[in-house]
């Protein structure tokens, strides 16, 4: 049995809400807070709809949030996964979209408990997710040597943090846990071939995922075993398949308890790929640099690294999925609507021909100098001669450039107002500002459905 992979299922049946410092609980509720708001709106959004249809005939008591519809727990957790990542709006750093794999699952899984689940627990379990999802992307080598494989993480490794979340919740033991990983590990699964064509296939592995580690819990309470040797250098063990080249088995027990994950998670402002993000605020800040008028830009120049040009470097913006992993859309959008937020990729807006025109002017070039991890550069040139060059290094939303509360709770409105009036939303938000409180989590459901 594998060292590493004891150790990690004992850590999640053996932390405590107590374990936790006030700056990271303060941090989980902020990113549970910010999926609800991200899924509330993306129930709205038309990969959503089409995805309840699926399940609209199967009955069940465990709501959708944003709708009247309620499913078995295992459709929940995919509807809501799915819906959390619809919009582009969830948080990053994680799995990487840790926060609609992990949140999803872990309600569902509370819906399966017989007794009540606090606050408190609920938080430790979120906690446990968001951990063991982004180990296990480290233990593949990190973000972009595990997605510039192919593989999109969300999905592989998000898979293993539902998981844990779930075995949490549901009150596993550790050689439960242990099994519920190791079944996980067989549940993964997710490709980057969508970002040739913006299909919709990225928003479903967010819900798959969730539902994969809810279920892969589920099997383990009724005995199903899964694999101990998961992570082993083993023929079909999970390191050895899909990280052969890049693996680090020791990431995924290496200074656990001490090094939170979590502390790492950014929160999105802007509604289009993390890759995007500080290419748009660069940008934004040489605008406010330069005094200078969208009519008066000649051009904006970007280098960038390869991995970051084959991810983010298409011009498609005819479907919403291939808008939100453009670059060049993202920046012609800050440039003509003055923000990246969820109104900028409205249809009309990425039809309005003043931004198609400002995206021929976006001028993006690979520079095998830079960090396949690192920023892009942004250069402004105005039409009257003058340039400036920026790279933001911590965008907006990062844990070292963290969105203030004010602006946090904007972005909540501005979402859940989407399917629900203001005054009920703001019950929902003085809820998950006091969830340590909480004596059942299933008392968030009055205002989730």
């Amino acid at each position: 049995m594998s060292e590493r992979l004891q150790r990690l299922a004992q850590f999640c049946v053996d932390l405590r809400f107590e374990d936790l410092s006030p700056a990271l609980v303060t941090q989980a509720k902020r990113h549970i807070l910010d999926t609800f708001g991200a899924t509330l709106a993306g129930a709205e959004s038309d990969i959503a709809k089409q995805a309840h249809k699926v399940f609209a005939a199967e009955a069940g008591e465990v709501p959708v949030w944003g709708t009247d519809l309620q499913v078995g727990a295992g459709p929940a957790a995919m509807l809501n996964g799915i819906a959390a990542h619809a919009l582009e709006l969830d948080d990053t750093g994680g799995c990487d979209h840790s926060g609609a794999v992990v949140l999803p699952a872990a309600m569902a899984a509370v819906s399966l408990r017989a007794r009540p689940v606090s606050g408190r627990e609920f938080i430790s379990a979120v906690v446990i997710g968001y951990e063991v999802g982004r180990r296990v992307l480290e233990a593949c080598g990190g973000y972009s040597a595990h997605n510039g494989a192919g593989w999109h993480s969300t999905a592989t490794c998000g898979v293993f943090g539902a998981a844990a979340a779930s075995a949490r919740i549901l009150g596993l033991d550790t050689r439960q846990t242990l099994m519920a990983l190791g079944i996980a590990g067989s549940f993964s699964g997710g490709l980057w071939a969508f970002i040739h064509d913006g299909s919709h296939s990225k928003k479903l592995h967010s819900g798959r995922a969730a539902e994969g580690g809810l279920l892969a819990a589920r099997f383990t309470q009724q005995g199903i075993s899964g694999p101990t040797q998961l992570f082993d250098d083993v023929w079909g063990g999970f390191l050895n398949t899909l990280a052969p080249a890049t693996s680090r088995p020791e990431a995924l027990d290496a200074e656990l308890g001490r090094n939170w994950k979590l502390a790492r998670c950014s929160i999105k402002p802007h509604a289009s790929c993390r890759g995007t993000h500080s290419a748009i605020d660069a940008l934004g800040q040489l605008l406010e640099q330069l005094q200078v008028p969208v009519d008066q830009v000649e051009n904006v120049h970007v280098r960038l690294s390869g991995f970051l040009h084959g991810m983010c470097g298409g011009r498609d913006f005819t479907r919403l999925a291939a808008a939100q992993m453009s670059l060049p859309y993202a920046l012609a959008a800050r440039l003509v609507h003055g923000h990246c937020r969820l109104h900028a990729y409205d249809d009309r807006q990425r039809n309005d021909p003043l931004l198609i025109q400002c995206m021929s002017r976006i001028q993006l070039e690979v520079d095998p100098r830079l960090d396949k991890d690192g920023e892009p550069v942004v250069t402004l040139r105005t039409v009257d001669g003058r340039q400036a060059s920026l790279c933001v290094e911590m965008p907006l939303g990062a844990p070292g450039n963290p969105l203030a509360d004010e602006a946090l709770d904007e972005k909540f409105f501005s979402l859940t107002t989407r399917v629900m009036p203001q005054e009920r939303a703001a019950e929902l938000l003085k809820q998950l500002r006091r969830m340590e409180d909480l004596e059942s989590i299933r008392t968030l459901e009055r205002w989730l459905g």
